[in-house]
C-alpha cells in the first residue's frame, strides 16, 4: 500500500490516528509506504505520528525525516508486518523543501517509499538517485509513494523506462473527496520482475481520512526453489511395464519427470488431461509407460511454480529439480524377488521405526503396506506426514511401494482424499500384477461392519465394492497370468479365515479351491499362522501383528526360483514364522 495521510488530518479538519489505522487495517497490507508524517512537532501535539499509526495497526514502524520542523521532524515512513532486515535513506533534491527516499530490505524484496518535490527538475534529478538505490541484488525492488506528477508527464515517462507501474494509471488518487489527478503510484524495477506476479491493483474509496486516497497492489511472490518440494519422490504401481512417480510440493506447480537409461539423454513425461498439461496442483502423479522389463532407469522430478495463469499470459516462478534417483523394472522372466510387508501401523511412528530396523539390511524389491497404516485420515497435511515417513523410510524413491486399504483408511474426513496420494494398480483399490513369474492378487475388504451401521450415515456402499471384486476374482482365477504363474500370493487386510469377514459369502466360494500358495492378512492385531486345511482354507494364512511395540510384526517374502519363503519378525528381530512353500 501507499498512502499520503497528511498527518492523519482528514478532510473534515480532524486529526484522527485511529481512522487512518482503520483504513490500513481494513486492507491488511504487508507493507505500507506513508507520506507526510510529523514527529514531535507543534502541529502534531508533540506526537510521533508514525508510531501512533503503528501501535494501532500492530505493525513495525520505520521513519525517515526529511526536514526539521516546529521543534520536531517531518518526513516519510514505512509500516510492515515483518521487521525489515535493513533500512537505508537517501536525501533527494527539493527546492521548496528537502525530500527523502527510504528503502527497506525484506527477505524477498526491497520496498522504497518517497514523496517527491513539487518541482519537475527536482523530480527528474531524484530519478537518478532512485535508480542508484536499486543496487545489484536480484530481489524485486518496489517504489511507492506520492510522486507529485501525472502519468503523461515527462518525469513519469522517464520513470517508466526502468520501472513498471503496477497501479492503474487511469484511476485518480487526489484530491480524496473527488479525485481528478493520479499522483500516487506503486512501481517495480523492470529488470527484476521474474519472481512475482501482479494479481490486482486498487484505489480505495476513502474520501475523508486524508486528502489522498490509498492505493494497494496484491502480489504473489515466488518462493525459493529449495522450498518447493514437500516430499521426496516415491514410486507406485510397478505394473504393465510402467512405473508411477509421485511427490508433493509446498505450493501448486506445473510438474514433469525427466528420465532415461542414463542421466545424459533424458525423455520428459508429464500429466496431460484432455490435451492440457496439469497445473496448479501440489500432489503430482506422473506415469512412465512402455518401460523395458529388467532395465534400470534414472529420473528426477521437476516442479515450477506458476505465479499467474491467465487466458493469454502466464507468469512462472522458480523451478525445483530433484537429484537423480533410479529404479529397476521387474524382469518378465525373473524367478526371484524380495518384498517387505507392513500392516496396522496406525500412524505410530515408533512402531514403524522399530520394524524398519529389522529389515534395513535386506535388499528388497518392493514394499506393501497392508492396510490400517494411514488410519482415520483427518486432512491432507496429516496424510502427507505419514505417507512421507513411510515412503522415505523404506526408500520409496528407489523401490515401489503399494498401499492397500484397511478399514481405517476409509474413515474420517480425508478418507476419500487419501486416494490422491497413491496410484493403485489398475486404478482400483484391488487388482493383480506380476513380479516376474509370481502373481500377486490384492483385494479390498472395505469396512468391518455392514453399510447399514448408523455411524456410516448411509455414505458407504462396500457391498457393491465386494460384489465387483467377486466378478474380478472370477476373471482373475481364469486368466492366463494367474494360471501360468509359478507362485500366487493373495493379500487383503481383513482375514477371510480366522476372523469375521463381510466378504465371506461372496469370496469364499471362489477362493475355496483357488491355488494360492499363501494369503497375507492383518487387522486382528495378533500374529497368527493357519496352515492349509486347519480352517478349511485351501492355502496357508499368515496374519500380521498389531500397532504396539509388544505385538507389531513385519513380514518378508522371499521368492527364489521355485521356493516361496515367508518370514515374520517382531520389533526385537525374533523370528515368529519361517516357512517355505
Amino acid at each position: 500500500m501507499t498512502y499520503n495521510i497528511r498527518n492523519a488530518k482528514g478532510m473534515d479538519g480532524v486529526c484522527n490516528f485511529q481512522r487512518i489505522a482503520n483504513v490500513i487495517s481494513n486492507e491488511a497490507p504487508d507493507v505500507v509506504a506513508i507520506q507526510e508524517l510529523d514527529s514531535m512537532t507543534t502541529r502534531s501535539g508533540q506526537k510521533f505520528v508514525l508510531n501512533e499509526i503503528a501501535e494501532r495497526t500492530q505493525m513495525h514502524a520505520s521513519y525517515a525525516p526529511a526536514i526539521s520542523f516546529q521543534g520536531g521532524k517531518y518526513g516519510i515512513g514505512i509500516l510492515s508486518r515483518k521487521k525489515p532486515l535493513d533500512i537505508h535513506s537517501y536525501p533527494l533534491p527539493g527546492r521548496e523543501e528537502a525530500r527523502m527516499l527510504m528503502v527497506a530490505e525484506f527477505e524477498d524484496y526491497f520496498f522504497a517509499c518517497t514523496h517527491l518535490s513539487l518541482t519537475e527538475e527536482d523530480r527528474l534529478a531524484s530519478l537518478d538517485i532512485i535508480k542508484k538505490s536499486v543496487g545489484k541484488s536480484d530481489k524485486p525492488y518496489f517504489l511507492a509513494g506520492d510522486l507529485n506528477d501525472t502519468p503523461d508527464s515527462k518525469f513519469i515517462k522517464a520513470l517508466q523506462q526502468d520501472f513498471q507501474v503496477l497501479t492503474n494509471l487511469k484511476k485518480p488518487t487526489f484530491p480524496a473527496p473527488e479525485p481528478t489527478e493520479t499522483i500516487d503510484y506503486i512501481a517495480v524495477w523492470k529488470h527484476r520482475t521474474n519472481n512475482f506476479a501482479n494479481l490486482s491493483a486498487q484505489v480505495h474509496e476513502e474520501p475523508l481520512a486524508s486528502d489522498h486516497r490509498p492505493l494497494t497492489v496484491q502480489l504473489r511472490t515466488a518462493i525459493k526453489a529449495d522450498k518447493i518440494f514437500l516430499t521426496r519422490p516415491y514410486l507406485q504401481n510397478p505394473a504393465n511395464n510402467g512405473m508411477t512417480i509421485m511427490w508433493e510440493t509446498s505450493i501448486p506447480t506445473y510438474s514433469w519427470v525427466e528420465y532415461g537409461t542414463d542421466t545424459t539423454l533424458l525423455s520428459r513425461a508429464r500429466l496431460l488431461i484432455d490435451g492440457q498439461a496439469e497445473f496448479n496442483e501440489s500432489i503430482h502423479k506422473i506415469r512412465l509407460e512402455e518401460l523395458i522389463p529388467g532395465q534400470t532407469y534414472y529420473y528426477r522430478v521437476c516442479s515450477q511454480e506458476i505465479l499467474q495463469y491467465k487466458a493469454y499470459s502466464k507468469k512462472f516462478g522458480h523451478t525445483a529439480k530433484s537429484e537423480f534417483h533410479s529404479f529397476t523394472m521387474p524382469a518378465t522372466d525373473t524367478d526371484s524377488f524380495t518384498a517387505v510387508i507392513f500392516n496396522d501401523l496406525h500412524q505410530r511412528s515408533a512402531v514403524f521405526q522399530a520394524l524398519l530396523k529389522q529389515v534395513k539390511q535386506i535388499d528388497y524389491d518392493f514394499v506393501i503396506f497392508n492396510g490400517d497404516c494411514i488410519d482415520d485420515p483427518i486432512n491432507h497435511a496429516q496424510a502427507t506426514r505419514f505417507v512421507k515417513e513411510l515412503t522415505e523410510g523404506v526408500g520409496g524413491n528407489l523401490i515401489p511401494t503399494l498401499f492397500m486399504r484397511g478399514n481405517h483408511e476409509i474413515r474420517n474426513a480425508y478418507s476419500v482424499g487419501l486416494r490422491k496420494h497413491m496410484d493403485y494398480v489398475g486404478g482400483k483399490t484391488y487388482g493383480a500384477f506380476n513380479w516376474g513369474d509370481t502373481r500377486i492378487v490384492m483385494l479390498d475388504c472395505g469396512e468391518d461392519k455392514p453399510d447399514s451401521t448408523p455411524v456410516y450415515y448411509d455414505l458407504n456402499d462396500f457391498t457393491q465394492l465386494r460384489q465387483d471384486q467377486a466378478g474380478f476374482l472370477k476373471e482373475e482365477l481364469k486368466s492366463k497370468e494367474f494360471k501360468k504363474a509359478d507362485k500366487r500370493i493373495l493379500i487383503h487386510h481383513i482375514p477371510l479365515y480366522g476372523c469375521d469377514n463381510l466378504c465371506w459369502d461372496l469370496w469364499e466360494p471362489l477362493l475355496r479351491k483357488a491355488p494360492f500358495h499363501v494369503s497375507i492378512n492383518a487387522h486382528t492385531h495378533k500374529f497368527a499362522y493357519h496352515p492349509k486345511g486347519t480352517l478349511k482354507n485351501n492355502y496357508p494364512v499368515v496374519i500380521g501383528g498389531g500397532n504396539k511395540l509388544g505385538n507389531a510384526t513385519v513380514m518378508i517374502i522371499e521368492k527364489k526360483k521355485g521356493e516361496l519363503r515367508i518370514k515374520v519378525l517382531n520389533v526385537e528381530g525374533n523370528v515368529l514364522l519361517d516357512i517355505v512353500k
